[in-house]
């Protein structure tokens, strides 16, 4: 019988622990705790998040169930649903916000080097948001309209290992455009965001930081054709235009020159229409980058598939935000372990098998590389063949 430590455990080992106490001391998170610490919640949580939990009531009964295993997963306070839901509602969220914030520079290191399919040497982002749905007479806080509650996630990936990098959370009357204001933009990064973020006013932004955009036109986009540079048709690209906008508003709010790249799909046949502020990339990256931005709508896809931020534990806005970030918080210590144990695996099944075998005492390389020594098959002559 294997004598470490439980794979819960070996997962834990994972988070670096002086950090997380820098996080809980910032904001006073221990403040008049007695024995229910920060650290316990976070635990609590992140079992909740790799087991599918359901309820408060959910997460007390299993964990209860594993009791004398709880001691040396790193559970020191008693576990109980009401104490857990206090935490949830009182302690500060963004403990837990600062905490994943470190676990994605990490998990940024470990990625940087990966290839996200386009030859671009310079760092590559997506940006979009999506909605949770809430129930209004739960979630108040968070209207959206009149019979109906949301919150929204406005997500901004690194494509070079799918990692979120900057996560803003509001309610769901935000316009996605207003999260550009929250963006601290990398100079010679380039960000990809669909047509809801058109605004010439705060793209404007991206120039004077000496950052680049790429985005779709609008089909009413109104622009003079300053120069053209010819393309390779049998690319799919159709066009390649310097323009300038033209109207009152919107050349007063974008003065600079923009690139117009006309490119039709030659899988899809359709026909998309790009804009960016970067002269210099060859046409043809540039409807590349743009189609690698669908990474963010397959985060989205997956955290929703594979973590618990569509039913919360709580009703508060600090508990549903608690709740999201130590989502977060688990699938980029899952991409930190697939990569330093460098486990063959996806993260989806990665997280499938530690929601079956997180209390079994066996090494956690060899619970997710899937082998066992039973996978051998004997061939001894005692064993019977079995005809049918």
């Amino acid at each position: 019988m294997n004598q470490g430590h439980v794979i819960f455990t070996q997962l834990m080992n994972f988070i670096p622990m002086h950090e997380f106490r820098k996080c809980v001391d910032r904001y006073r998170g221990h403040h008049k705790v007695q024995s229910f610490s920060c650290f316990d919640q976070f635990l609590c949580m992140a079992f909740a998040q790799l087991t599918f939990r359901d309820s408060l009531r959910d997460i007390e009964t299993c964990l209860r169930s594993v009791q004398s295993k709880l001691y040396h997963a790193g559970f020191r306070g008693k576990i109980s649903r009401s104490t857990l839901a206090y935490a949830n509602e009182t302690r500060p969220w963004k403990i837990y916000a600062d905490f994943a914030q470190i676990l994605i520079q990490k998990a940024r290191v470990l990625y940087g080097q990966d290839s996200f399919g386009v030859n671009l040497k310079q760092t590559a982002y997506a940006f979009d948001s999506t909605t949770i749905d809430l129930c209004m007479a739960l979630f108040p806080w968070a209207r959206f309209r009149k019979h109906k509650a949301a919150v929204k996630l406005h997500t901004l990936i690194d494509l070079r290992g799918n990692i979120p990098c900057f996560i803003h959370i509001t309610d769901g009357k935000v316009h996605d455009v207003n999260a550009l204001d929250q963006l601290i933009l990398e100079p010679g990064s380039f960000y990809m965001l669909d047509r809801g973020y058109i605004d010439f006013a705060r793209l404007f932004t991206f120039v004077q930081q000496a950052a680049f955009f790429v985005t779709r036109a609008k089909s009413n986009l109104n622009h003079l054709r300053n120069t053209y540079h010819p393309v390779d048709k049998t690319t799919g690209l159709r066009s390649d235009h310097t323009i300038r906008l033209n109207g009152l508003k919107v050349s007063k709010d974008y003065p600079d020159l923009l690139r117009r790249i006309s490119y039709t799909d030659p899988e899809t046949n359709k026909h998309l229409v790009f804009l960016t502020n970067n002269f210099a990339l060859p046409a043809l990256l540039i409807p590349q980058l743009y189609k690698a931005r669908w990474q963010v709508e397959l985060f989205f896809k997956w955290i929703k598939q594979y973590l618990r931020i569509k039913a919360f534990y709580g009703t508060s806005e600090n508990a549903v935000r608690t709740q999201i970030w130590i989502a977060i918080s688990v699938y980029v210590l899952a991409a930190i372990i697939k990569k330093e144990l460098q486990i063959q695996r996806s993260l989806g099944e990665i997280l499938q098998i530690l929601s079956i075998s997180l209390f079994e005492k066996m090494p956690i390389t060899q619970a997710l590389s899937g082998f066992s020594p039973q996978d051998q098959i004997s061939e001894s002559p005692k064993q019977l063949i079995l005809k049918v």
